[in-house]
């Protein structure tokens, strides 16, 4: 084609450069405008050639053209067709239309249509009192032309993709044609949506998923060549063996996850405490909303979902596996519910979670052809080791073997990042490796001044407390409340950050009371009560540390927990708060003896218990002045307790 150098767009005049001989045709047949259009221009608004002025109705000069070149069909060529009633003339003209925005899809030359967007249809003053003309003009005609050629691409790919492993694997390059025509396609929609920009219509809705679905499709047919190229896995075998019996695996490690979850401190229900213990895939899944997708499908998305092979699998799998409908059926089955389903921004998380299944099928296999598989995708889609690496964790931290879980402490350290996913340490907490889930919010930058969501600020000190570092935890706990106490977090929150971080912004109050609650009972159920007493907590803490230690001695009198919160105040002083927990303590001791059935050796432990701390108190009352000693006694020193 010849380029006018003045608009700096194409002149279709000649093909010859293209690889096509044109036959000489009549002179310049112009498309149709109405006579208002043709009055104000020059030049055609499309090809850029001269308007010859004239009272005769301009031809088609363009169309003509491409169907002497062979571009399209004769069977197109109206002047040798009977002439057509009025309804049907106008289909005609959308379908002239559409044939030259085809041979410019066919040739590479999807400018032309983006030309034609910008020049035409965004043109004010290119109007037409002809309703054919006007709808001709109007940015919509190129949006259907789009869901048009969209549906055509999808029946191609279909007729691929229903096709045997073998059978797609010879017809691989007739892929190459489809993906340039979805990439051509988006450019086009690109250019449209610039022409609704700040109209929040229903036009620009419908244009944003259709550039959905299109995007999605070519994310899948992407995926779906490299598949073909490996013939889905086939020749590789699972070491699972059956995908009943992987189904029964992945619930073992479901039950294993609930069974060594630790309690939700942020939400303390039945209901929280029953929805701990959850798998990596079964939470990334979850955040790909692909349930929800498949039940909201229409328009443009039913035509995607068009192109999965079996419908029923997401289904199958959500009956036999767990919530999220893991394990997938066949790889094919994982592309299609990953790739199909779940908005198009993921496309890079779905790459990982699709790693992740290919590590669950083989990663037992001594045989190393599948880390060649892995090596190949990673290559193929641009993923980094890093990536690679952390969806092989996230993998092993799911499985329940020991011999996994050897394997991901020996990886960590590669992949120790402030993006390091925050759960990582909690499940080594969970699975009982208290040191490498330090030494992992050591390495991920985590264990400084920054903030974090509550939630990972109650894993940091869990991992503390269990490591026996407790002088640290409680450091911890006091820095990051003090911090929220100032209001800096909020100061400190990026717009990037997470959106559970963000929905975290509770106050100070909520952060001491969860955070002091947490050390309490890590202290109580690992007895280190008496080195937690000698903490400095201020007042905000110490109510809560008081709550909690009373509550575990009025649950449990037999223990020595309410001997120590007494022991907590006389430490600091406060004789009349002591005094008035011993007589509490006293109470809960005669009603506990009363109404349970108490062995001689727990009684006798108890009144040891109490004799001693009775005698401690009375002691340390006998310290105050007389009328301080008997204002003790009765209680009017202090508040209730």
């Amino acid at each position: 084609m010849e380029r006018n150098h003045l608009n700096g767009r194409f002149s279709p005049s000649s093909l010859a450069d293209r690889g096509w001989t044109a036959r000489s045709v009549t002179p310049p047949l112009q498309p149709n405008y109405s006579s208002r259009a043709v009055q104000r221009c020059d030049l055609c608004p499309i090809c850029r050639i001269p308007i010859a002025k004239s009272n005769n109705r301009l031809r088609h000069r363009l169309y003509y053209e491409c169907i002497e070149a062979g571009l399209i069909s004769k069977k197109c060529d109206e002047r040798f067709q009977e002439k057509e009633d009025g309804d049907n003339q106008s289909t005609v003209d959308v379908q002239r239309l559409y044939s030259l925005f085809d041979v410019a899809m066919e040739n590479n030359l999807v400018s032309l249509i983006c030309h034609y967007v910008t020049d035409i249809c965004m043109d004010e003053s290119a109007v037409s009192s002809d309703p054919v003309i006007a709808f001709l003009l109007d940015e919509v005609v190129v949006k259907d032309w789009c869901k048009r050629t969209f549906g055509n691409i999808v029946l191609e790919l279909q007729g691929i993709y229903n096709l045997e492993a073998e059978e797609m694997k010879t017809r691989l390059n007739f892929l190459v044609k489809p993906s340039v025509q979805l990439a051509g396609l988006l450019n086009v929609l690109e250019v449209l949506e610039s022409s609704f920009k700040g109209n929040l219509s229903a036009q620009l809705h419908d244009l944003q998923v259709l550039q959905e679905s299109i995007l999605k499709t070519k994310q899948h047919m992407e995926i779906m060549k490299w598949c073909i190229r490996h013939q889905f896995l086939e020749n590789l075998k699972c070491c699972h063996g059956t995908f009943t019996s992987w189904c029964s695996v992945v619930r073992e490690r479901k039950s294993a996850a609930i069974m060594r979850s630790w309690p939700d401190a942020l939400n303390q229900s039945a209901e929280s405490n029953m929805q701990t213990g959850s798998l990596f895939i079964e939470d990334a899944l979850a955040n790909l909303e692909i349930e929800q997708g498949y039940v909201q499908e229409m328009g443009d998305e039913l035509q995607l979902a068009s192109l999965q092979k079996d419908r029923g699998s997401f289904f199958r799998s959500k009956v036999e596996g767990v919530t999220g409908c893991y394990p997938f059926e066949s790889l094919r089955a994982a592309v299609d519910v990953l790739f199909i389903h779940g908005s198009s921004d993921l496309v890079v998380a779905k790459q990982d979670h699709l790693l992740y299944y290919i590590f669950d099928w083989h990663w037992t296999m001594l045989d190393g052809t599948w880390r060649r598989i892995v090596d190949d995708f990673a290559a193929t889609f641009g993923i980094t080791r890093h990536a690679l690496l952390e969806s092989l964790v996230f993998y092993l931290l799911d499985d329940h073997t020991d011999e996994a879980l050897k394997e991901a402490c020996h990886l960590l350290p590669e992949i120790s990042s402030p993006s390091i996913h925050p759960k990582i340490a909690q499940v080594l907490l969970e699975r009982e490796a208290p040191e490498t889930a330090l030494m992992v919010l050591r390495w991920s930058g985590r264990d400084g001044s920054q903030m974090v969501s509550l939630s990972e600020a109650v894993t940091a000190v869990r991992v503390r407390v269990e490591c026996g570092l407790l002088t640290e935890a409680f450091m911890h706990q006091r820095m990051l409340c003090t911090k929220v106490r100032e209001k800096k977090w909020k100061d400190e929150l990026t717009e990037d950050a997470s959106d559970d971080l963000k929905r975290e912004c509770r106050t100070w109050e909520d952060w001491v009371k969860v955070l002091v609650t947490e050390i309490c009972c890590l202290c109580i159920k690992s007895k280190l009560v008496d080195r937690m007493i000698e903490f400095p907590w201020n007042l905000d803490e110490e109510k809560y540390v008081h709550k909690c230690l009373l509550d575990c001695a009025i649950d449990d009198p037999s223990t020595t927990t309410g001997s120590l919160l007494v022991v907590f105040y006389l430490q600091r002083y406060r004789y009349a708060e002591a005094c008035q927990v011993d007589l509490k303590l006293q109470g809960v001791e005669q009603d506990f003896v009363s109404n349970n059935s108490v062995s001689e050796e727990v009684l006798s432990k108890m009144r040891s218990a109490s004799d001693w701390r009775t005698g401690l108190v009375a002691k340390s009352i006998e310290l105050l002045p007389q009328v301080q000693q008997q204002q003790a006694k009765t209680g009017k020193m202090v508040s209730e307790i």
